[in-house]
């Protein structure tokens, strides 16, 4: 074994007993409540890939999506083709900007929280997606505490997350897990269309 090698072997034999000692420490058994957000490209990517993760390994997830409403959309088409029995929510009224009317929007967000609602309390659920939740706190459109209450009382075996810009403080304080995806080039503003199968 040359010196290389054998340097190379000590430092992984450290890094592997670090490791092991993080994950021999790590114990206690429960959901966890992520939040994804900042300006980057790929938060609700990152949330539908945990659910298909999910639904991988046998268990029940459920989607609700604020914002995108009528679109086209991918995961969606995925889910309700080869995964029918997993609950997805749409609210009904799409992307704020279209609508142009703020009473339609909160009457939409209304009726999808009230679905949210439920879901939070089913039991049979490992993983509940909330899809550009951030957006109806920052709006107003949802009760702030009403979110809050609801996910501290959801069932214990239960993961959220949580998707989308500006997730209030209070919101990340209550997390489990917050990543911040950033935003340091992105195609579109180059004049790059959205492309379908990659960015929908």
């Amino acid at each position: 074994m040359t010196d290389e090698e054998q340097r190379h072997r000590e430092r992984m034999a450290k890094k592997k007993a670090l490791i092991d000692a993080r994950v021999a420490k790590a114990t206690e058994e429960r959901g966890v409540l992520i939040v994804l957000s900042g300006p980057g490209k790929g938060k609700s990517s990152s949330g539908f890939g945990t659910v298909i993760r999910c639904i991988g390994h046998g268990y029940k997830a459920a989607v609700v999506q604020f914002i995108k409403g009528t679109w086209d959309c991918g995961e969606r088409n995925f889910l309700q083709q080869f995964c029918p029995d997993t609950p997805f929510i749409v609210m009904g009224s799409g992307f704020t900007w279209e609508t142009q009317s703020k009473a339609r929007d909160r009457e939409a967000a209304q009726q999808a929280w009230q679905k949210t609602k439920a879901l939070l309390k089913d039991e049979s659920l490992h993983l509940l997606l909330l899809d550009e939740l951030t957006y109806m706190l920052k709006y107003g459109y949802i009760d702030a505490d009403e979110v809050y209450d609801a996910l501290k009382q959801r069932p214990p075996e239960m993961s959220v997350i949580i998707t989308g810009r500006g997730a209030p403080p209070a919101l990340k304080e209550l997390a489990d897990t917050v990543s911040m995806i950033d935003d340091k080039k992105h195609a579109f503003r180059d004049g790059v269309k959205a492309r379908k199968g990659v960015d929908w």
